[in-house]
């Protein structure tokens, strides 16, 4: 993956799902970093793989976020069961 600034102000559009459609929303974060720990350990699994991740004009999806929180450059410290 091509280098990515976790410190940019990101935007969330989180994956659809009949059950939860109505309490998952878009949101804007102030960092992408805090968009992809809250996508990755905040969402239902079901609702991460159609997700996008808005950073920068470039949109990433549920495994490109997953592959951003797993990557050794990621600035925050991440759940252990996650």
């Amino acid at each position: 993956m091509t280098k990515f600034d976790y410190s940019a102000t990101a935007e969330l559009f989180p994956g659809k799902n009949s059950r939860r459609a109505s309490r998952e929303r878009y949101r804007r974060f102030s960092t992408a970093a805090e968009a992809v720990r809250y996508t990755i350990e905040t969402l239902p699994a079901e609702l991460v793989g159609g997700s996008v991740l808005e950073v920068e004009e470039q949109r990433f999806n549920g495994g490109q976020i997953r592959e951003l929180y797993n990557a050794p450059a990621f600035p925050l410290k991440r759940l252990a069961h996650v």
